[in-house]
């Protein structure tokens, strides 16, 4: 049996990155000078992503087996031309971008809307501009806790060049500008070679579109959960990057590739949710809309009121529930380590109560008729 982990209030507090706390750097990446380019804010809420500067606050720095970030343009603002080793995943929280990829731009494009989800290819070069009345928000999650850094466009590289920045081979931002001492030329990144360009993968708009999760493709589900008929439950699983929580047989996600985490969307009417259960997998929730309080522990319970872009890292192990203490049906994301599925276990609880509503989890970890599964052998 797996052992209880108990979170403090303090751990609670120092797991909870609020709104509020995000903070901003406008020197994280190499054309932070470039015009067009230059009013970018990246931010690193957990994990420090793919962040170049070396002041780049993280507000919370504990590995997850994936990062979350964050862009924040104004309108016109453009995020240049770049290549991922990892999965690169926006979730657009505000605004409208013009997504384009290709190592100049130029082999398709997309327009991503708030609520749209975009699964990036790693090994291929995107960039977008913030092409919305007022200034966009996305929301990024990269897998991995080393995602290696990124490769950026030749262009891009040349450009910084005449506003006094170079990247190091070990993705460094040296700022001459600012009296850093350039290092020497076999110290610094090489740009890629047209032969290197013309091995990557193309992909066409038709394969991209299938990458993008909108809010019309959300796959929403109200029989994701086990507590699916027990008051106080009832919550709503959307999956977009693999199958993760859903115990919901036949509910397939939108994208099914490896990522290193699996995402979803959570979304509850007033008072209802996810009753007590636990996961030995990292969590995050990332509030969209609404308010919500998460309560963990199953004795010497905490609990945090989570509001619109709060976001919460749940620690493995531990007793959790969720609840939309709104006046309003309420949304938020909900992000799992690993690639697999996740394997909820249920406080006994509620699998008491969803027994006397008529389900319960088979022993493939789907909900199913309570009167069809077999009963454990005593003693």
């Amino acid at each position: 049996m797996t052992a209880d982990v108990v979170v403090t209030a303090e751990e609670l507090g120092r797991r909870t990155v609020r709104r509020s706390d995000f903070v901003s750097c406008n020197q994280a990446f190499i054309d932070c000078r470039t015009p067009g380019s230059d009013k970018k804010e990246n931010y690193s809420m957990i994990g420090r992503g793919v962040s170049q500067s070396a002041g780049q606050v993280v507000n919370l720095e504990e590995e997850h087996g994936f990062n979350i970030g964050a862009a924040a343009m104004p309108h016109g603002v453009t995020n240049n031309l770049h290549l991922h080793f990892t999965a690169e995943v926006f979730l657009c929280f505000r605004g409208e971008f013009l997504l384009r990829w290709g190592v100049n731009g130029d082999e398709g494009e997309l327009v991503l809307r708030e609520g749209d989800i975009a699964s990036l290819p790693s090994w291929i070069f995107r960039g977008f501009t913030n092409i919305g009345s007022d200034d966009g928000w996305l929301f990024t999650a990269l897998g991995m806790d080393d995602t290696g850094g990124i490769i950026w466009s030749p262009s891009v590289l040349e450009e910084a060049r005449g506003h006094g920045l170079y990247l190091t081979a070990d993705n460094q931002l040296i700022d001459t500008v600012a009296g850093d001492e350039l290092p020497e030329d076999d110290a610094l990144i090489s740009p890629v070679s047209p032969d290197q360009v013309a091995a990557l993968r193309s992909y066409s708009a038709e394969e991209m579109r299938r990458r993008v999760v909108t809010t019309e493709d959300i796959p929403w589900s109200r029989d994701a959960f086990l507590d699916r008929h027990v008051p106080g439950g009832g919550a709503e699983l959307g999956p977009v990057i693999g199958y993760g929580m859903t115990e919901h047989l036949g509910h397939d996600p939108a994208i099914f590739n490896p990522h290193g985490h699996n995402l979803a969307w959570l979304r509850a009417r007033p008072g209802a949710g996810v009753l007590t259960h636990r996961q030995p997998e990292k969590q995050v929730l990332m509030v969209k809309d609404g308010e919500w309080e998460v309560t963990l522990n199953r004795t010497d319970e905490v609990s945090v009121r989570l509001g619109p872009w709060d976001i919460l890292s749940v620690p493995p192990n531990a007793w959790r529930s969720i609840r939309n203490v709104s006046d309003s049906t309420a949304t938020m994301v909900v992000i799992n380590s690993g690639d697999g599925r996740t394997r909820i276990e249920w406080d006994p609880e509620v699998v008491k109560a969803a027994a006397d509503a008529g389900d319960a989890v088979d022993h493939n970890g789907y909900v199913a008729p309570r009167a069809l599964v077999p009963r454990p052998l005593a003693g």
